[in-house]
């Protein structure tokens, strides 16, 4: 069977490391972005959300990193690329808005040169090590005989379609997208969440192609974080959304994702 590749393992080691400690700026300190991170991030759900979604990624793609098959690994990978790729573009896009100035702290330019530079090796490294990991010789296990349950297959294609359509929207016209989103963003915030949604619905469509519990443990892992992380950033800052539709299809989507990755990962462990 075709293994997972050193350098693939590595990378995606390397990976979890940074988005742990994108999180940490984000999450745990969400109010002070003006000084932690790249960009100043108003409200700070906003932070808030994107560092749980930093940290969901550190489940994802040390799970990942874990398998020794191939197979069983590389759901991680067109997300985790797709996600890089888009992130910088927003980048270039809104450079203005990065704490590249004089005007700010050294320290702080300093992470937002890191930022910089990593979103523009990452995509090229992964490129490189897709390559190399499709030279290896072997072949794919035989699928499990037992597929996903419809429901939770069905499951997943709505969030495809749901994250994917909010995801490209927010990504092309933020401010239009952002009227039906629990709370306020602003052209860079939404496009930043949109590379997100986008992300997770190219990782959802895999999971799809896939159909086969095993090989959707990393993206499980990563769906559990995902909801349970996300829910706790609601409650802290429950104030913050408009608690009309907008927020309870929000909490919706969370509950059903939640429930996803758990019956995912029981299933891919029995």
């Amino acid at each position: 069977m075709k293994p997972l590749s050193r350098g693939m393992r590595q990378l995606l080691y390397a990976a979890a490391v940074l988005v742990f400690l994108a999180g940490v700026q984000l999450f745990v300190f969400p109010e002070r972005t003006a000084t932690y991170f790249a960009w100043t991030i108003q409200p700070p759900l906003t932070a808030v959300f994107l560092g749980a979604s930093y940290w969901s990624s550190v489940a994802f793609e040390a799970v990942a990193a874990r398998q020794h098959r191939w197979s069983d690994a590389r759901i991680a990978v067109p997300t985790v690329f797709v996600f890089t790729v888009l992130t910088l573009v927003v980048t270039l896009v809104h450079i203005d808005k990065f704490h590249l100035g004089s005007q700010f702290a050294f320290e702080t330019r300093a992470v937002t040169w890191v930022w910089v530079a990593i979103y523009s090796v990452v995509p090229v490294l992964m490129i490189a090590l897709m390559v190399s990991q499709r030279q290896i010789a072997g072949d794919d296990p035989p699928r499990a005989v037992e597929h996903p349950p419809f429901w939770l297959a069905a499951l997943v294609a709505i969030h495809v379609l749901l994250l994917g359509g909010l995801g490209v929207w927010l990504l092309v016209t933020p401010l239009s997208a952002a009227r039906v989103w629990p709370w306020s963003l602003s052209a860079l915030t939404g496009r930043a969440i949109g590379a997100w949604l986008l992300s997770l619905a190219v990782a959802a469509a895999h999971a799809l192609w896939e159909r086969d519990l095993r090989r959707l443990r990393p993206a499980a892992a990563a769906y559990i974080a995902f909801a349970v992380l996300q829910g706790v950033g609601l409650a802290r800052y429950a104030s913050t959304p408009h608690w009309d539709v907008r927020a309870y299809v929000y909490v919706a989507f969370l509950a059903s994702a939640l429930v996803a990755g758990i019956v995912a990962l029981r299933r891919a462990a029995e």
